[in-house]
């Protein structure tokens, strides 16, 4: 499926402009304004969102604030296109959050790289973390609102983690969250389901007990919720390439 974009511009000859430009490659939605914006981003899956800065209704700097203190949305990447290229102004859009700015009149060359870089880049960073066995969660957080429901999950989690029946029905509950909305976002950050991303943090905290050496690999079965050696260490080397024992070794070493 192509990645999803909204573009965000009352100025309806740039709106199919870029739909045109952008049509080949991404799955476009329009907004003639920032209120338009947040209903579809209430309705659709976005996975980056370009806006102008200059709009009624609500303008760029406002939806970008709403977008990135939403924890919904805050994991969107946001590029802000504006004819308003003042440094005060640059700066403005970056201290909301805003992950690239670009200035009007642009090169559709140049937007074309920036939202293919900020999508490559979201990836390569969330295949980093679930590969990487002493990798934090955090390090997928792009906004403090990111950061703050990364480490509550992070808290949740390794707190049941001994538990074998933990699940994502469980975790939304710890959490004071519906089960959609925690899917929804845990997959949008991660591209993990939220029952994959419990097994990466039982084999990422089996990790980490491995490394310290303090217990052997059947204790630290347990301490992780697995019910068998066998399931473990199966797990184990599909998630990070070697086996408990090799990783073990190589941290001894």
């Amino acid at each position: 499926m192509k990645p999803v974009i909204l573009l965000v511009d009352d100025n309806e000859d740039i709106i199919e402009f870029l739909t045109a430009d952008l049509g080949e490659k991404y799955h476009v939605l329009k907004a003639y304004n920032g209120r338009e914006a947040l209903d579809i981003l209430g309705a659709e899956t976005v996975h980056l969102v370009i806006s102008d800065v200059m709009m009624p209704v609500m303008d760029g700097f406002e939806l970008c604030k709403l977008i990135k203190t939403d924890l919904h949305n805050s994991h969107i990447p946001i590029i802000l296109l504006t004819a308003k290229n003042t440094l005060p102004s640059k700066i403005e859009g970056l201290e909301l959050g805003a992950d690239a700015y670009i200035d009007k009149p642009f090169s559709p060359e140049h937007l074309q790289v920036q939202i293919a870089n900020l999508l490559i880049n979201r990836n390569k960073i969330k295949e980093y973390f679930a590969s990487s066995p002493l990798v934090h969660i955090k390090s997928m957080a792009y906004s403090k609102a990111d950061e703050q429901f990364l480490e509550e999950l992070n808290e949740v989690v390794n707190t049941h983690l001994e538990d074998e029946g933990l699940d994502v029905e469980h975790v939304a509950k710890y959490m004071n969250m519906s089960r959609p909305t925690l899917y929804r976002k845990i997959k949008a950050i991660s591209n993990l389901t939220p029952n994959e991303l419990i097994n990466v943090a039982r084999l990422k905290k089996a990790a980490l007990l491995l490394a310290e050496g303090v217990y052997n690999i059947n204790e630290i079965v347990t301490m992780t919720g697995y019910t068998s050696a066998t399931h473990f260490g199966r797990n184990f080397q599909k998630q990070f390439g070697m086996t408990a024992t090799e990783y073990f070794k190589e941290k001894k070493g």
